[in-house]
């Protein structure tokens, strides 16, 4: 694992990055040239890094029930820190991350 990188799509703008299977979606996300995106703990218990998966697989870990329910994880609404890719993943980001990732404001990151 870590070797195999998956291309993420941010529906919102279309601008992409790569991310390994062994980091999670916020790690990649972070990589983007995007100042000031939230990022919160890192360990799924704020719920800052909320986002929908729209398409792709991946491996969930622990996040705190506090900001995803059953039905949340069930519609592909998580946590970017607790997301490990496992295909290309196209992705739409919800709460305070919207606001830092709309469109025009990141540049494609995909190396």
């Amino acid at each position: 694992m870590g070797t195999l990188r998956h291309t993420v799509t941010l529906t919102e703008c279309g601008r992409q990055y790569l991310c390994r299977e062994d980091e999670s979606l916020l790690a990649g996300l972070s990589r983007l040239d995007v100042r000031g995106i939230p990022v919160g703990c890192r360990g799924g218990g704020c719920g800052v890094c909320k986002v929908e998966i729209i398409e792709g697989s991946f491996v969930l870990a622990l996040m705190s029930r506090d900001h995803v329910s059953d039905a949340d994880e069930r519609a592909g609404r998580v946590l970017a820190c607790r997301v490990f890719p496992r295909s290309d993943v196209r992705l739409r980001v919800l709460g305070k991350m919207q606001a830092r990732l709309g469109k025009g404001q990141a540049k494609n990151s995909v190396a």
